[in-house]
């Protein structure tokens, strides 16, 4: 006969046998359950609520389960075998799924308190990660230990793609996780990492796997509504990485001064770039003494760049030239005379247009007549 009453200490009651499959399910589970039958066997004969006590035991062994890393469905799945294995059988049903409820809501908000911290602590260590990675300055064998849990390989040769949309962006905003998910759809068995850094959206794969940079490079202009995207070239090992992308913003920085508007750039096909700014000082006296003189024309400087550039954007053809600024041939041969004249160097005279050429691109480097060149 089951004990009817209690004084203090549960109530004992008959309980239905478990079954081998309840018994065999619950096993990989039962440090989870601990408590559980007996809570049950008592709240349920009762009909009382559970205490604060046992909701809280409930809460702690869930926060358990989340650190150990099981699946919430399974865990869900072991409290109900757990619960008809040892619901009384002189207790109402609804009293029994009572308990349930308040035992797997309590067991949930732990799991769900300790499965953020999990995520939180796992977004922090990737971060760390990243910025380590993407710096350069990570120790090597710090960051090839750690690459594998991110899904990299550091012992090959990698490239990095940076993107700039109109605005800036986090991971978790629209439009990386679309390009994320693009990108991990069509290359879900690649070796690749997405993230977000300053505001880019940036995407580092192996060097021989040029279609995933690509790829991302024509989804984030696609997302985001005209971005602009820049491969480093490949490099090895995890410093390489770093250099990688450096060089890809090195690009993006180029592309802007230079008033390049191609969605895609290679940091190879820009290499003459980071050549001329390497001796700033040099470039700013080529600049100065070259170009100067433009300072002192009507209007100043800038519409004189500007005929040039265009000048030798379209090839040194006139006709081309006049077109893109909107002017006539003759009043583009009016303005490269003056700057001649200006100058002292014949913009048409292939022999001194190379000068002249160098000290254009090296104004766009430098930002000038924006920025004086003393502030440079």
């Amino acid at each position: 006969m089951p004990a009817t009453e209690h004084d203090g200490g549960p109530v004992r009651t008959d309980a239905a046998s478990p079954g081998p499959r309840a018994a065999a399910g619950d096993a990989p589970y039962a440090p989870f359950l601990d408590g559980f039958q007996t809570i049950l066997a008592d709240a349920a004969v009762t009909g009382r609520r559970l205490t604060r006590d046992e909701l809280q035991s409930r809460r702690a062994l869930g926060a358990r389960a989340a650190e150990a890393g099981h699946a919430w469905r399974d865990l869900v799945r072991a409290h109900l075998v757990a619960g008809r294995a040892g619901r009384p059988r002189t207790a109402d049903p609804e009293s029994v799924l009572t308990v349930l409820e308040q035992a797997v809501d309590a067991f949930a908000d732990g799991y769900e308190r300790a499965q953020r911290l999990v995520i939180r602590k796992e977004e922090a260590a990737r971060r760390e990660f990243i910025d380590d990675l993407l710096s350069g300055r990570g120790d090597p064998g710090g960051l090839a230990a750690r690459s594998e849990r991110f899904g990299l390989r550091l012992s090959r040769a990698h490239a990095v793609a940076v993107a700039e949309g109109p605005e800036r962006y986090d991971e978790a905003d629209a439009v990386p996780r679309q390009v994320a998910s693009e990108l991990f759809a069509r290359f879900e068995n690649r070796r690749i990492l997405f993230t977000t850094k300053d505001g880019r959206m940036v995407c580092v794969a192996p060097a021989d796997q040029d279609d995933v940079l690509t790829h991302f490079a024509k989804h984030a202009y696609a997302a985001a509504g005209r971005a602009q995207a820049a491969i480093g070239r490949p490099r090895p090992g995890p410093v390489g990485i770093g250099h990688s992308y450096e060089e890809a913003l090195n690009a993006l920085d180029v592309a802007q001064r230079m008033g390049f508007d191609e969605p895609l750039l290679r940091a190879a096909d820009l290499l003459v770039f980071p050549v001329l700014a390497r001796d700033r000082q040099a470039l700013m006296d080529l600049v100065h003494n070259t170009l100067g003189p433009l300072e002192g024309a009507r209007g100043g400087a800038r519409p004189w760049l500007e005929t040039l550039g265009a000048y030798f954007d379209s090839g040194c053809v006139s006709a081309a030239a006049a077109r893109r600024l909107s002017l006539s041939v003759r009043a583009l041969t009016y303005r490269l005379d003056r700057v001649h004249v200006l100058t002292g160097t014949d913009p048409t005279d292939p022999t001194q247009r190379y000068a002249l050429q160098t000290a254009v691109i090296g104004a766009r480097l430098l930002d000038w007549p924006a920025r004086p060149l003393r502030q440079v």
